[in-house]
């Protein structure tokens, strides 16, 4: 009995096939490269705030600010925005604060909708696949006349099948990929929104 080759399989799903696999280079491409910024992005220093509170404490910015530019986490570089502008009002360092926080999370999220496009778009090109696979199946039929061999269905039939299931593949894997980087970035927005308190209520006293 001859085995079932993948390569083989995939080649009957014609080009339909070629834009799911350069679909699925992008989607590995752009998790990966997400997945390193995001993790050091997310660099936790326990320690952060409690030295930013001494030199506070001590009226000593600049070494704060130096400390938080070596630490170049995305919390650091928020709260040196702070720093900055610790001779200012309150509610002018919250606005700077804020608006800093929504730029670094803006950077975090690059790239991220077109990874939800291919999560959502693969599987419709691989139903697109599937439906011109059958349209070929069905022309093989109409023009068999009397002489229908099944032998002739063989390639639409396979297209059809085989796109769905590489659109689906494509398309689950995009998914669970984009939901995991969405819960990293949540989880380092909480982070930020934690040391942002912090800090404010640092300014305060």
């Amino acid at each position: 009995m001859q085995e079932l080759s993948i390569l083989e399989l995939a080649k009957q799903g014609g080009w339909i096939m070629v834009v799911l696999a350069i679909l699925s280079i992008v989607a590995v491409y752009i998790f990966t490269e997400r997945f390193i910024a995001i993790r050091g992005a997310g660099r936790v220093d326990k320690l952060f705030m409690d030295r930013i509170r001494d030199y506070m404490k001590n009226n000593d910015i600049r070494s704060a600010i130096n400390y938080c530019r070596v630490t170049n986490t995305t919390t650091a570089r928020i709260i040196e925005r702070g720093i900055s502008r610790a001779s200012r009002p309150a509610p002018e360092i919250q606005a700077a604060i804020e608006n800093s926080g929504n730029l670094e999370v803006a950077l975090l999220e690059k790239r991220l909708p077109v990874l939800a496009t291919i999560a959502s778009g693969a599987p419709m090109i691989g139903f697109l696949g599937t439906v011109i696979g059958m349209v070929e199946a069905f022309w093989q039929m109409s023009n068999a006349g009397g002489n229908l061999d099944i032998s002739m269905l063989s390639s639409g039939i396979y297209q059809a099948m085989v796109t769905t299931v590489g659109g689906l593949i494509v398309g689950i894997i995009a998914l669970f990929a984009y939901n995991y980087l969405v819960a990293k970035i949540d989880g380092i927005v909480n982070e930020i929104e934690r040391e942002s308190m912090a800090f404010m209520d640092l300014i305060n006293e």
